[in-house]
């Protein structure tokens, strides 16, 4: 890949900022780091194209995280754009719940393959002056006298050294868990599983999702826990998965969620047109953690962005907006902690302002959505919600941009106002 170091002979490799994972998270924080003048070291353990469990469907936040990059997300730059979400549950037919229009968001969606984004994003890094280093697995930090992170060792002996170190490695994040960033167990954990299906609707301009997951014929067969989705990609197949949500991950059990996918394909009726004999890859599965599990996002020199910190949303699983929100802001405490002078005072309390705004922004949000997840999963609450909300228009509407996150926070309707406030009241996750 264009802009990438080989690991062998390398040495020591000093820069202003080091980013470990090259991810949506990491490479964003790298594109907006060196478009400020830091020498950034982007390290990456794999080599692109990789692959990442994901369910590729990415709602108008992400569309406007892209955008805010300055990526093309136009069709023509390679993207299917989705309008809103199909709903099935209590009934045949699904209910079509269109993006809003908003002053905030844009009004589509967008879906690509991991294997396809995650390059995309890691070029744009370099692009912007970002320096790549891939086939590098970081083992451990180095720390100063202080206690303070001052760099990275590669498996292969090599040195990266840095004032500051972003971990956007992912939910099993080795640098934070180095660092004594333990995983909190008071707050929701999801799972999730995902194929990829052969389809003659995988140029659907709509996302798909079933609150009711059947192992046979919808309303005649057993009821599955979770939900499911199946996300159009434009390239003959269909992005199909299922997963679920408890309040912590001890809540979620042992259960085979390989099998559970493979039930609920096989007992898909064919106008859905995701058929179990349609699959085309094994079933893979990941963890999702939610509503800020690791903290603090800050502390001896170490920013935490994305799954590294724990910054799934509770109500929808949705990672990779909150990844590149997070990197975004990431970089901009960085960047003035850099330019504030590196180990004085001044430049610490830049550094501390991110996780101040990163609670202020995502904090309470987070915290409805810990409520959400202990309402839903009482299987009495569900089904009421399902058979008596989702026929109520006006009721869906409001569900539905409260769930993507969807709303306008100055000058909105009445159902932004809503949410917005009472986003504020409750206590930062």
């Amino acid at each position: 890949m264009a802009g990438a170091e080989p690991e062998q002979g390398r040495g020591v490799v000093e820069s202003d900022v080091i980013v470990v994972g090259a991810g949506p998270g990491g490479s964003t924080a790298a594109r907006y780091l060196a478009a400020r003048g830091l020498h950034v070291s982007l390290l990456e353990k794999a080599e692109f194209p990789r692959d990442k469990v994901c369910g590729d469907g990415l709602t108008p936040r992400c569309t406007r995280a892209m955008i805010r990059l300055g990526l093309d997300v136009s069709e023509s730059a390679g993207w299917l754009h989705n309008h809103g979400l199909r709903v099935y549950g209590g009934r045949v037919a699904p209910f079509v719940l269109p993006w809003p229009e908003l002053e905030t968001f844009p009004s589509f969606g967008l879906a690509r393959r991991r294997t396809q984004l995650d390059q995309l994003l890691a070029e744009h890094a370099v692009a912007g002056g970002a320096r790549l280093y891939t086939s590098t697995t970081v083992t451990e930090p180095v720390l100063d006298a202080r206690g303070r992170i001052c760099g990275v060792r590669t498996r292969d002996g090599g040195l990266f050294t840095a004032p500051f170190v972003i971990a956007a490695d992912g939910n099993a994040s080795k640098v934070a868990l180095r660092m004594g960033r333990e995983k909190r167990d008071d707050r929701p954990m999801g799972v999730a599983v995902r194929t990829y299906v052969r389809s003659e609707r995988h140029a659907e301009p709509y996302m798909e999702s079933w609150l009711q997951l059947w192992d046979g014929r919808p309303n005649a067969s057993n009821l599955l826990p979770g939900y499911g989705w199946a996300f159009p990609l434009g390239d003959g197949t269909m992005n199909v998965g299922l997963g679920t949500v408890a309040p912590n991950s001890a809540a979620l059990g042992k259960v085979d969620y390989r099998d559970l996918l493979e039930r609920w394909l096989r007992g898909a009726p064919a106008e859905w047109g995701i058929a179990w004999d349609g699959v085309t890859e094994p079933i893979k599965g990941a963890a999702l953690p939610m509503s800020f599990n690791r903290q603090p996002a800050y502390a001896d020199g170490l920013l935490l962005v994305g799954d590294a910190g724990g910054m799934i949303s509770p109500f929808n699983g949705e990672g990779i907006a909150y990844a590149m929100e997070s990197a975004e802001l990431a970089a901009d405490a960085v960047a003035e902690a850099h330019y504030r002078g590196p180990g004085t005072s001044s430049s610490e309390r830049a550094l501390q302002g991110y996780q101040t705004r990163l609670k202020g922004e995502l904090g309470g949000y987070f915290r409805l959505g810990g409520t959400f997840v202990k309402l839903i999963n009482h299987p009495q609450i569900m089904r009421l919600c399902v058979e008596y909300g989702l026929p109520r228009p006006v009721l869906m509407r409001f569900v539905h941009k409260l769930l993507a996150h969807l709303y306008d926070t100055r000058d909105g309707d009445w159902m932004d106002k809503v949410i917005t406030a009472a986003t504020k009241v409750v206590p930062s996750a």
